[in-house]
């Protein structure tokens, strides 16, 4: 088992949770609260679970590939791009719309995920690969 992947998948659980709850409140109710059109609550409802459901299939691939060292490139690999486009996407409309990226930090937690990710990539199974990194700089 991989333990830095491991803890990825982890943090990923906790980003399904963060964006139910926290996000919930703050921007699917208030939309499904707005004077939009019917339609577009419909939508807004679709996009919103379908996000959920992106972060459950990463949270769990991440931990599948932590446990099964065969399947752990390939998985790591399409999560880190899906979460990577993901800070993109918040990054650019932070800066385009809002001129910051501060109202949106999302965008870190989608960067954080895929490098400790990418770090357990890096070391030995069943390692939390400090020393292995320490004796190769040696």
């Amino acid at each position: 088992m991989n333990r830095w992947i491991l803890l990825s998948g982890t943090l990923s659980t906790l980003v399904i949770f963060l964006h139910v709850i926290g996000g919930g409140n703050d921007v699917h109710k208030p939309i499904l609260d707005s004077e939009l059109s019917v339609l577009l609550k419909a939508y807004s409802s679709i996009l919103w679970h379908a996000v959920t459901v992106v972060l459950l299939v990463n949270s769990v691939a991440l931990i599948i590939g932590a446990m099964n060292s065969r399947l752990r490139l390939a998985l790591v690999y399409m999560v880190a791009s899906q979460y990577l486009a993901f800070a993109g996407a918040f990054i650019f409309y932070g800066l385009s719309r809002l001129a910051t990226v501060a109202t949106m930090p999302q965008w870190i937690t989608f960067i954080v995920i895929p490098a400790i990710a990418h770090w357990g990539l890096r070391v030995r199974d069943n390692s939390w690969g400090f020393k292995a990194v320490q004796e190769a700089a040696e």
